[in-house]
């Protein structure tokens, strides 16, 4: 599969505490490299001029209506009649299909911090999405399902960088499997900055666990 010329993209800058949002057109295209015209501000309706060196999240819908994601960055520009930004572009297989119906949720290790009340339980996720996660309990814990409790989650980025997520939340299950317990969390009061951490947390994961899939020497 590949970006055909004309493909609007999406673009969200991965790491920053800003949430924006840029459209632009795939003008034209080389190998490993996209063309696209100066993006504009989907808040300001003004053309933004992106750095080199920028990383950004890239969303882009086929003829089929089916949505991909992937991660670029800026690498440069090209003067012409109509000037272009330089855009990586990755192996089509490194491109993620997105899941409209739901938070993209993933499998991996995070740790959460859970207090309830007076207690206060140092767990880790089997699983997370923007809209909950699972958490495998070690021994007896004092909530219950319906309990609402206050969460501390610890997101890892590739780059080095790690965001603490505080938020409300509200215990839905408590249930064994496979000779663990576990208990769901449905999150009730994440603000907007800190769901975008986790949606572009899952993202990453995401793409990692596509590259071992696909790569059986991927480390």
């Amino acid at each position: 599969m590949e970006i055909k010329i004309g493909t609007q993209l999406q673009l969200e800058p991965t790491y920053t505490e800003k949430m924006e949002k840029f459209n632009c057109k795939v003008l034209e295209q080389e190998e490993h490299i996209l063309y696209i015209d100066y993006p504009v501000n989907m808040a300001t309706q003004k053309t933004a001029f992106l750095i080199d060196g920028s990383e950004f999240r890239a969303t882009f819908r086929t003829e089929t209506n089916h949505s991909f994601a992937f991660n670029t960055e800026v690498i440069g520009r090209k003067a012409g009649t109509i000037p272009m930004i330089m855009l990586h572009c990755p192996k089509p297989e490194e491109f993620i299909k997105i899941q409209r119906r739901e938070y993209v949720r993933v499998e991996t290790p995070v740790d959460v911090a859970v207090q309830f009340q007076n207690y206060k339980y140092q767990l880790v996720a089997a699983d997370i999405s923007a809209g909950g996660l699972a958490l495998t309990l070690k021994g007896e814990v004092a909530f219950n399902e319906g309990d609402e409790v206050d969460l501390t989650i610890v997101l890892p980025f590739a780059n080095g960088d790690v965001k603490y997520i505080l938020t409300a939340a509200t215990v839905v299950r408590i249930f064994e499997k496979d000779h663990k317990r576990i208990v769901t969390i449905q999150l009730t009061d994440t603000d907007d900055v800190d769901q975008q951490h986790i949606v572009r947390f899952c993202f990453e994961r995401q793409l990692v666990n596509h590259r071992k899939e696909t790569d059986p020497f991927h480390s």
